[in-house]
C-alpha cells in the first residue's frame, strides 16, 4: 500500500570551488563532512555530502561543485531557500558566529511564527537558520529516534544545526506545484498576504512554503538549489510511487541507482524538480569512520576508472 513520503531526504545545490564549499559547510556552519562521491551522470564533478553525525536522512545537503560554473540567478520556477533548525535561543549565537566569518545575516524575521536568520553562502545560496524548541525537533534516523547534532567540530552541540526544516519554492504556478505537494502528503497549514505553508504531518513535520507573489524568472547556475529530494521508505514503495505519477500525467526519470539509495526525479508542470529517494541502504557513514569523507567513494561501475577520475577531478584541501 502506497504511503505518504516521509519528510525531506535532502537538499541538492550547485556549487563553485569544492575547497570553499567544504570550509563553509564543515568549519563554519559545523556539519559534518559525510561523503566524497562524485556526480554518477558527471563523474569528473564531486558531490559532496554534509550532514549530523550518521547522515540521516532530514539532515543531509548536497552539492554538485563547478568551478568555472556562473552565477545563477534566483527566480521562478525555483527553489529559493533551505531553512535549518537550530535550537530555540541560538540565533544570536549564530548571528555572532557568521558574522566572525565574514557572512552577512539579514535581521532576525518572524515568519509562520517562528524566528529566522537570513544569509548567502559564499555561491550566493540563500540559507535561514530556524529557531525551533529542541524538546520538539522531529527525529531524523532510520528507527526515527532523536537526533545527533555533529560535535566533532567547534560548534557545540546545543548551538549545532539538527536538520533541515524545509524548502522555499518559487513555482511558476503555485497551485500547479501545491496540487503534487497535496499527492505526497504534504498539508496547507498557513497562509499570509505573500505566502502558504505547506508541512508533512508526522515525522520530521518538513515544510514548504510557496510564496504567492509574483517573479521575473530565475537561471540556474552557481548558487542554485537544484531539487529537493522527499524520502520514502523502500524499492517498493518508489516503484509504487512511480506509477501513480505516470497515472497523474507527469513524466517520472527511471528509477536510478544511486549506491548510496534508489530514487526517481520528477518536475512538476510549474518546473520545479523533486526527487523521491529510499532511505535505506543511506549513506554508509559507519563502515567508513572515523573520517567518512577523508577519500573518495566510487559505485562499483566507476571503480575501474578511479586513476583516470581522481585526475580530473579540481583540488579540494581538506585542511
Amino acid at each position: 500500500m502506497l504511503s505518504d513520503v516521509l519528510g525531506v531526504h535532502h537538499v541538492s545545490v550547485i556549487a563553485g570551488d569544492p575547497t570553499e564549499n567544504r570550509r563553509f559547510y564543515a568549519d563554519v556552519l559545523g556539519l559534518r563532512f559525510l561523503l566524497r562521491t562524485v556526480n554518477f551522470e558527471e563523474p569528473f564533478v564531486y558531490h559532496l555530502y554534509y550532514g549530523d553525525e550518521r547522515g540521516a536522512p532530514g539532515s543531509v545537503l548536497t552539492f554538485f561543485t563547478y568551478p568555472r560554473e556562473e552565477p545563477g540567478r534566483i527566480g521562478k520556477p525555483d527553489i529559493t531557500t533551505t531553512a535549518l533548525r537550530v535550537p530555540a535561543g541560538s540565533l544570536p549565537y549564530w548571528r555572532d558566529r557568521l558574522a566572525d566569518h565574514g557572512v552577512d545575516c539579514g535581521p532576525v524575521e518572524e515568519r509562520f511564527g517562528e524566528s529566522v536568520l537570513p544569509f548567502r553562502d559564499p555561491d550566493g545560496t540563500p540559507l535561514e537558520l530556524v529557531a525551533v524548541d529542541d524538546a520538539t525537533t522531529p527525529p531524523t534516523d532510520l528507527d526515527r529516534g532523536e537526533t545527533r547534532p555533529w560535535s566533532g567540530g567547534d560548534v557545540r552541540a546545543d548551538r549545532a544545526i539538527r536538520g533541515i526544516r524545509g524548502v522555499s519554492m518559487r513555482s511558476a504556478d503555485p497551485y500547479v506545484t501545491a496540487s503534487l505537494l497535496d499527492t505526497f502528503g504534504f498539508e496547507l497549514v498557513a497562509e499570509r498576504a505573500d505566502a502558504v505553508r505547506y508541512r508533512l504531518p508526522g515525522g520530521r513535520e518538513s515544510v514548504v512554503d510557496l510564496p504567492t507573489d509574483d517573479a521575473s524568472y530565475g537561471r540556474e547556475g552557481r548558487g542554485s538549489i537544484h531539487h529537493v529530494a522527499l524520502s520514502v521508505e523502500d524499492s517498493s514503495q518508489l516503484r509504487e510511487w512511480r506509477d501513480l505519477l505516470v497515472e497523474r500525467d507527469l513524466d517520472p526519470s527511471r528509477v536510478k541507482d544511486r549506491h548510496f539509495f534508489e530514487s526517481l526525479y520528477v518536475r512538476d508542470g510549474a518546473g520545479i524538480l523533486f526527487e523521491l529517494a529510499t532511505e535505506r541502504p543511506g549513506l554508509g557513514v559507519a563502515d567508513r569512520e572515523p573520517d567518512p569523507a577523508g577519500s573518495l567513494v566510487l559505485p562499483p561501475w566507476l571503480e575501474a576508472d578511479r586513476e583516470m577520475i581522481t585526475g580530473q577531478l579540481p583540488p579540494l584541501d581538506d585542511g
